[in-house]
């Protein structure tokens, strides 16, 4: 049966969906440059910060880990427009509160009802799948995935600018827009999911380990797995811990690091939107994931010595390639099982992603706390980034072991060389 949001009304209902990825992207984004300024308001001393930092950021993960797969199986069941108007509505309700806290109890609580409000993406994505005719899907994951980019650019650069005047002030504008945003909603946006293509709920499809489980089944893949991981987790290890390292080390402002983390952004847009095709071109797949893997560890290693702010927006520029290495892996990692291992492959490597969200934090928060009294000058302030560019240099050391895996079963095997040499 065909969905009748195929018709009329499904340019309304992609533009709210977008409109609310866009919303949540950038009300996340907000608060980045000034969470630890907002802690900091409750500590007593850089490790005290760090720690709490820490706990708060992977309280988050866990929630995000736990409730993504609970929230997709509740819009299976109940469809998309409640569970994702009530996600809308708690995680402002958790902005604002968030905004007046007095304790870092309150936070810590908040921290638990926003991770889980925040899982919604999935059923955004869910949502849009409904909506959208199969042979234009990847158009319309395309348009989520540049709402998300937006978000993230804009987000940081606006949160650190209004944390300037207010520490507080950027948790009020993003719980404003997420409360806008599900007022919209309410009015506007239709069911996607009819009744009768619903799925009961059940713990199973639930569970957020079940593609951690099946890790083992994958075939085709080997080192390949170790090498996303370890490339994911100083990833997350940098996000989560880089304002707070900046504000220690170079005394960085909220306004400082919104600026920062938008040139992150832009970066990462115009590498990936408009320089990944012609870098396939000149590199080609393996190349390029091995040079953007060496360039990342190397752009760690420089972060680390760094002992003046103006150094990390020059590492930010040099690193760009860096940005090209993710989606080339991953495709590389996509092409290397059959079509019917795909949906375990992906499903595998979010789980990773999503464990990454919960250590991270904690390894670099960690590091931090031992380091934070430490002056700028010292070398061992850079210990969490060298930490990173060891974990990215075990990367690049196990993807190069791979590929020449790849090259002697090719050299071994005429027709996979011919077939290679073909495509």
């Amino acid at each position: 049966m065909s969905n009748p949001l195929f018709g009329a009304n499904r340019q309304a209902s992609q533009t709210f969906i977008l409109l609310t990825v866009f919303l949540d992207m950038l009300g996340i984004g907000l608060i980045i440059p000034v969470m630890p300024v907002l802690i900091g308001q409750f500590t007593r001393s850089p490790d005290e910060l760090a720690h709490w930092y820490g706990l708060l950021a992977a309280t988050f993960g866990v929630m995000q880990f736990f409730c993504t797969p609970v929230l997709g199986a509740l819009s299976d069941r109940f469809g998309r427009r409640p569970v994702l108007l009530l996600s809308i509505f708690g995680l402002g309700c958790s902005l604002f509160v968030h905004a007046t806290a007095g304790s870092l109890l309150a936070l810590f609580l908040i921290r638990i009802v926003s991770g889980g409000t925040a899982a919604s993406f999935s059923v955004a994505n869910a949502y849009m799948a409904d909506i959208t005719p199969p042979e234009k899907r990847g158009k319309g994951f395309g348009l989520l995935g540049a709402a998300f980019g937006l978000g993230f650019i804009f987000g940081p650069v606006i949160g650190g600018l209004l944390g300037e005047h207010d520490v507080r002030l950027p948790f009020f504008v993003a719980g404003g827009l997420a409360i806008v945003n599900w007022l919209y909603g309410f009015f506007v946006l239709p069911e996607s999911l009819p009744r009768e293509r619903r799925a009961p709920f059940s713990l199973a499809r639930a569970n957020p380990f079940s593609a951690l489980l099946h890790l083992g089944r994958l075939r085709g893949v080997g080192r390949l797995v170790g090498v996303f991981a370890l490339c994911v987790l100083p990833q997350f290890i940098l996000q989560t811990s880089w304002v707070l390292y900046t504000q220690m080390r170079f005394g960085w402002t909220p306004g400082d690091n919104g600026f920062a983390l938008f040139l992150v952004g832009v970066l990462s847009v115009v590498v990936q939107g408009g320089l990944q095709g012609r870098l396939l071109r000149v590199f080609g797949e393996r190349r390029l994931a091995l040079t953007g893997l060496a360039s990342g560890a190397i752009a760690y290693v420089c972060y680390g010595l760094a002992t003046a702010g103006w150094v990390m927006y020059v590492v930010i520029l040099a690193n760009f390639l860096s940005f090209a290495a993710g989606p080339a892996l991953q495709a590389i990692v996509s092409r290397s099982v059959g079509a019917t291992e795909q949906g375990l492959t992906q499903g595998s490597l979010n789980a990773i992603n999503s464990l990454a969200i919960i250590f991270g934090p904690l390894i670099g928060t960690t590091i931090l706390a031992r380091v934070g009294h430490l002056p700028g000058h010292d070398w061992r302030m850079g210990s969490l980034f060298f930490l990173c560019a060891a974990l990215q240099a075990l990367a690049w050391w196990l993807a190069r072991a791979h590929f020449r895996g790849l090259r002697v079963c090719e050299w071994q095997d005429p027709a996979l060389e011919s077939s290679r040499l073909r495509s």
